[in-house]
């Protein structure tokens, strides 16, 4: 009798999806003049329904028919063609239903089409998910459409968990550049702003905040808590000396060179490496299954699939469609956010044109639908440890600030995918643990150069002796303008799921120009500066004995807070102003202590980044201000991360009870690494301990 009540609503569902899609086609027939469904004399109202009717038909059946074979092709498809190629395909489809209606009653131009076709996957796709909330079973062949096609022919079971009684699986879910500070707020209050977390924290886990290390970025943390070590990665970008070559982050070729040499430190291929899926991170964690990760973008290793997740899920026209609009809508909102923010009399502004609105827009819609979908089909074919990582807040942040009214949305978005993940669990065929948890936070503040007049790069010109006057306005301009494209995580994501070529190499490659100048980087509120001519890491006295004046140029800034340098007598030391010096090897502190308002951890996270092989010369953190923890970056960014000072270095971890404490006894974890050993400690605990703990109510 359930069968049949199950298959009686089943064909209920079917109906009313069909007449949706007809009336659709009905008022698009009224609407569009290249679109009709009457013959060339007139037909009545009943007529041009039945019309509507049978080519709604016949178009959802090509489109349940046809979609999966096109699929296959779609996946060979270079991704720069594939949306508008999704589009033209969905339009072919409509014509080819209209031309098999009797007596020519159906007819369209070919742009018509297209613009019919989507339209009627949307309302499609909208009727269908309506009327499955209710409905177990609907529901989640519902979840299941959203999974990529290529994880759809694994079935539950398949993979090394699928023997015996099965195992709980774990999500972890990265939401990227989000503070444990911030979180607080979002989940705090009758009303929270991201309700679904909240529900979590107050039921079902645990909210502990962790310290990231010295370099509170993506590059540094993801490669630690996916790999195991992020030992040598002293900011998100730093300069090589032995081979002439600036290492950034983002960058592909950086990227699989920086996994590798984690690889080989540890011996392990990394946390994923056991029916593992790694989706719009950096690098893969040794997962077998990847969708948009960065490491893979340049070439990919026997078993990574880095396109499978993007392609897929464009190939159904409703998500490509649903997409699109929300693509436009994003890309109108970010210019009249942009409008509002130059119309403010007070409170820093960035420059927000260029490319940025587009790498918003795929930030905030593309990548996070994309990831949201592989995520819910790694769930339902019940892979055993997922890892994705959700860029969009981080983005925004960076050119509106951590807590503008343009994050607001975002983080209420986000909250969506986590509950859209916490339904797939619940229909998921093995019991799920669902781990939240950032990379770092992020700390506002105006940029140096904008408070100060000049960025970094010039403050160090002026300390060697080598004034700007002289130099040529042009020049200026451009370091200005590479400035510009700061090192946020959704730029690398868009160019590798576009499979965009590498940006150059920064700063230009010239040999003559290494040796007559200081090489200049910016991560965040932490800067960087290597000396070419000089063989190996430099010291106090050879920096002194070649720019008397920049140590002390540099330290006395008020906009900066200290400089690492490595003395040939003491090691390590940091300078600040004031004559303050704090000699990390022994602890002696000299004069006023730079790292004090810092925090008690700032000194060790320091001591650690020194040991680095690729450490820079001279290491530079911004000033914080004490009461509201802002701080300067030098980059052209409101919010920022990158080294010390305000929220950027608490992150936080979202963990179900029915694991173990990330630090028995409550404590927090310090640096990425010890993340890294607690989700270890998890996925062995998951293998072990059963329970849909993370899984909402089915209705």
């Amino acid at each position: 009798m359930a069968g049949v009540r199950s298959g009686g609503a089943a064909l209920l569902r079917v109906l009313a999806v069909w007449a949706v899609s007809a009336a659709t086609m009905v008022v698009l027939a009224l609407v569009l003049p290249d679109f009709r469904l009457q013959s060339a004399h007139g037909d009545s109202f009943t007529r041009v329904g039945a019309t509507a009717f049978l080519a709604a038909g016949a178009f959802g059946l090509l489109s349940a028919l046809v979609w999966p074979w096109l699929v296959r092709a779609l996946l060979l498809v270079p991704a720069l063609a594939l949306a508008s190629l999704v589009f033209l395909l969905n339009g072919s489809l409509l014509l080819f239903a209209l031309s098999l209606i009797p007596y020519g009653r159906g007819e369209a131009s070919p742009q018509t089409a297209v613009i019919v076709a989507a339209a009627m996957s949307l309302t499609s796709s909208a009727t269908s998910t309506w009327l499955a909330v209710r409905d177990q079973g609907a529901q989640r062949r519902r979840l299941r459409r959203m999974a990529p096609w290529a994880d759809r022919r694994r079935e539950p079971g398949d993979g090394a968990a699928a023997a015996g009684p099965r195992p709980a699986g774990t999500v972890f879910l990265q939401l990227d550049g989000i503070g444990y500070p911030l979180l607080r707020e979002a989940i705090a209050g009758e009303r929270p702003l991201m309700p679904t977390v909240a529900a979590l924290c107050g039921t079902s886990h645990r909210l502990t905040r962790w310290r990231t290390d010295w370099s509170s970025q993506t590059g540094a943390s993801q490669l630690a808590i996916l790999h195991g070590s992020n030992e040598d990665v002293p900011a998100f970008r730093w300069y090589e000396k032995e081979r002439g070559v600036v290492v950034v982050s983002n960058r592909p070729s950086s990227a699989a060179e920086l996994q590798r040499r984690a690889v080989a430190r540890t011996g392990d291929p990394g946390l994923l490496a056991v029916d593992g899926a790694s989706r719009g991170n950096l690098f893969t964690g040794g997962a077998g299954q990847a969708a948009l990760v960065v490491s893979i973008a340049v070439r990919r290793g026997k078993g990574e699939r880095s396109r499978a997740g993007y392609f897929a899920y464009f190939s159904d026209p409703a998500h490509a469609a649903r997409t699109v609009l929300s693509f436009a809508a994003e890309l109108v909102r970010e210019i009249g956010q942009s409008v509002r923010a130059r119309l403010r009399p007070a409170g820093p502004r960035v420059g927000r044109g260029g490319l940025y609105p587009l790498i918003r827009a795929f930030a905030t819609v593309v990548e996070r639908d994309v990831v949201t979908a592989s995520v819910v089909g790694d769930i339902l074919t019940g892979r055993t440890a997922v890892y994705a990582d959700l860029v969009a807040y981080d983005e925004v942040a960076h050119h509106s600030g951590p807590r503008s009214p343009d994050v607001r949305q975002v983080l209420r978005r986000l909250d969506g995918c986590v509950a859209t993940i916490r339904q797939a669990i619940a229909y998921a065929p093995r019991p799920y643990h669902l781990v939240l948890l950032s990379d770092h936070g992020q700390s506002h503040g105006e940029p140096f150069e904008s408070a100060y007049g000049h960025s970094l790069e010039e403050l160090v010109r002026i300390g060697c002796g080598r004034p700007l006057a002289g130099e040529p306005r042009r020049a200026r301009r451009k370091r200005r303008e590479k400035r510009a494209e700061t090192g946020a995580e959704a730029r690398a994501v868009a160019r590798s799921a576009l499979h965009r070529p590498e940006e150059p190499a920064e700063p230009p490659l010239d040999p003559d120009a290494r040796r007559r100048a200081p090489v200049v980087l910016a991560s965040g509120n932490l800067g960087l500066v290597s000396f070419p001519e000089i063989t190996g890491r430099a010291t106090r006295a050879d920096i002194a004995a070649r720019y008397p004046a920049l140590l002390s140029t540099l330290a006395e800034h008020p906009g900066v807070g200290f400089v690492l340098v490595r003395d040939q007598r003491y090691g390590p030391v940091v300078l600040g102003s004031g004559g303050g010096e704090h000699r990390l090897a022994g602890g002696e502190v000299i004069g006023p202590d730079p790292l004090a308002p810092f925090g008690p951890g700032a000194a060790e996270a320091v001591r650690r980044t020194d040991r680095f092989p690729h450490t820079a010369d001279l290491m530079i953190n911004s000033a914080v201000h004490p009461d509201t923890g802002a701080i300067h970056a030098f980059e052209d960014q409101i919010g920022s991360h990158g080294g010390l000072g305000g929220e950027q270095s608490q992150a936080f971890l979202l963990s179900p009870h029915a694991l173990s404490e990330p630090v028995p006894g409550g404590g927090e974890p310090v640096g990425a690494e010890e993340v890294h050993r607690v989700l270890r400690r998890w996925l062995a605990e998951s293998a072990r301990v059963g329970g849909r703990t993370d899984a909402p109510s089915v209705p």
